[in-house]
């Protein structure tokens, strides 16, 4: 479905409203460094804090901004009827591929999942990306789930959450999951911390966030993962391990606006409410982590 290197891109508010200007040049900033694929209005995008008119107006200016990158649209909401809206607004505005998450406030079963995913498949016209992100959902899929719904008509690619701490592992769960689902389906890696162990054992893709604010830096280190630059990637990734431990500690989003807005790339990258900013001591950790290095 997509290519090694997709980049989420935040979505900046200013007080209440949404930074429009300020996500345009996120997206731009993106594409310029030729990432392979943008994602708007996924988890980082706080798609769940938008109204649909703004996701409408969002996904129409991230697709017109990334010129000739294929942009993948976050669909989810909390009930399919909503989810078909959004959808049909992400297909008018020439979204490459959709991004959908189980978002629930009740607790799905997983037959009730895999209806949400059969409802959207049969009404859209591009690839679904499947969001399996239990953080954010409250919903773990299985095996027999991710399986289940891979083999719909429609489906592009799996996001996985990660992958199993030892390489062999992964790499035979990985070869099981790619072999219980169709050829044309892709295994995709989120989660920056396990990119590199993601893409190693056979990942598809990397759906990195960090790649929104740093796309040059991901496409370093995916370019020496894939070229089995072992020197390469090292170093890159022990420049990034700052960041991992910064997103376990406050969360990917938090992490990544203060980087957006250290970096001034965009003026002022604040958050939805009730989110709140990165704190102090992440912010100065950020900070001292930018000083003195070429990132971009």
């Amino acid at each position: 479905m997509l290519g090694p290197l997709s980049a989420f891109v935040l979505t900046p508010f200013d007080g209440d409203a949404v930074d429009e200007r300020g996500f345009v040049a996120l997206v731009e900033r993106s594409a310029a460094a030729g990432v392979d694929s943008i994602g708007a209005l996924g988890s980082t995008g706080s798609y769940a804090y938008l109204e649909r008119s703004e996701r409408a107006r969002l996904a129409r200016a991230a697709v017109e901004a990334a010129g000739d990158v294929p942009v993948v649209v976050g669909v989810g909401a909390l009930s399919t009827r909503e989810v078909l809206a959004v959808v049909e607004d992400a297909q008018r505005a020439g979204a490459a591929g959709l991004l959908l998450a189980p978002v629930s406030y009740q607790p799905l079963t997983d037959d009730e999942v895999f209806g949400l995913y059969e409802d959207v498949t049969a009404a859209a016209s591009v690839p679904v990306c499947v969001y399996d992100n239990p953080r954010t959902t409250g919903f773990t899929f299985t095996d027999e789930l991710r399986a289940r719904v891979g083999r719909l008509p429609g489906v592009g690619s799996l996001k996985l959450p990660g992958v199993p701490a030892d390489l062999d592992a992964a790499r035979t769960w990985l070869t099981g999951l790619r072999g219980a689902v169709p050829a044309g389906v892709t295994l995709g890696v989120s989660g920056d911390a396990f990119a590199v162990r993601g893409l190693r054992a056979g990942c598809d893709t990397w759906y990195s966030v960090v790649a929104g604010v740093l796309p040059r830096t991901c496409l370093d280190l995916t370019s020496a993962v894939l070229a089995g630059d072992d020197e390469r990637v090292d170093q890159v990734e022990a420049r990034l391990e700052p960041l991992w431990s910064l997103m376990a500690a406050h969360g990917s989003l938090r992490v990544a606006a203060a980087l957006a807005e250290q970096l001034g790339v965009v003026p002022r990258a604040g958050l939805p409410r009730p989110v709140r900013d990165l704190p102090a001591d992440g912010q100065r950790a950020v900070a001292e982590l930018l000083v003195g290095g070429d990132w971009g």
